[in-house]
């Protein structure tokens, strides 16, 4: 599907509720057409995590296609931080202490891509054989190995893995992280809850990545975070980026 001039964008989604769970507390938007994708994980062991998720990804899902990245990514910040005083008001109506959801956003206009976040969801870009993890966590663990107070291998099976430190609905002012990445073409990117990352090594999702197939790179990854337990709720994205003018330049002259 194209929505620009420069680049044409093919992507695919899965979620899955996993092993253990009984609900799922994911959600996600897949629109390749608008240069669209997010992921929201649903707070585990809080009130209706599934209704926070699903609130982030309608509202996200209402962002118009027209603009430059700035007023997408804008649109997108704005619409999180309503979402997020929604969900303030709902936990007090309910009595609770929060209703809470993490959220990656991926948005693409002709050469760039921003994205926002907050919580452990996360987005990665592979890249010429690289898979680099382009957001940080928010989380208790995050912060201990920032300080050279825990390492990435102890982090994997630290007590306070899933204490995440940000995420909309859990405070009265809404955190969020944003960056920019310039394309190259070939750029896939994987944008996963917890329930992925945490059942599958970057060495794997590298190599189901290799390829370029979105549909199929989707699927290998969620049956691998299945076959490994599936203890948490799982919802993944798969974008790729194709750039047309080098295709074009391959078919005039194919030894370029």
């Amino acid at each position: 599907m194209t929505f620009t001039a420069e680049f044409r964008w093919t992507s695919a989604a899965r979620s899955d509720v996993g092993c253990v769970r009984q609900i799922n507390e994911d959600a996600l938007l897949d629109s390749p057409e608008r240069g669209l994708w997010a992921v929201a994980d649903g707070m585990g062991g809080h009130a209706v995590g599934d209704l926070a998720s699903r609130m982030v990804i309608e509202s996200l899902s209402a962002i118009s296609s027209n603009g430059g990245l700035a007023s997408v990514i804008a649109d997108a910040r704005e619409r999180l931080i309503d979402v997020n005083g929604k969900l303030r008001v709902e936990a007090a109506r309910r009595l609770v202490s929060r209703i809470g959801s993490t959220v990656v956003v991926l948005a693409a206009r002709n050469g760039a891509c921003a994205y926002l976040w907050a919580g452990d969801s996360r987005i990665y870009l592979f890249r010429n054989g690289k898979l680099v993890q382009l957001t940080r966590d928010h989380s208790h663990v995050e912060e201990l190995k920032a300080r050279g107070q825990l390492t990435a291998e102890e982090a994997l099976h630290h007590p306070a893995q899933h204490l995440i430190t940000r995420a909309v609905g859990a405070l009265d002012v809404l955190d969020l992280d944003e960056s920019t990445v310039a394309l190259n073409d070939g750029d896939t990117f994987l944008l996963c809850s917890d329930g992925l990352s945490n059942e599958i090594s970057e060495a794997e999702m590298a190599s189901e990545l290799t390829a370029g197939n979105c549909e199929l790179a989707a699927q290998r990854l969620l049956e691998k975070a299945l076959e490994r337990g599936g203890r948490d709720n799982i919802s993944l994205v798969v974008a790729h980026a194709e750039d047309v003018m080098a295709m074009d330049r391959t078919q005039v002259n194919p030894s370029i």
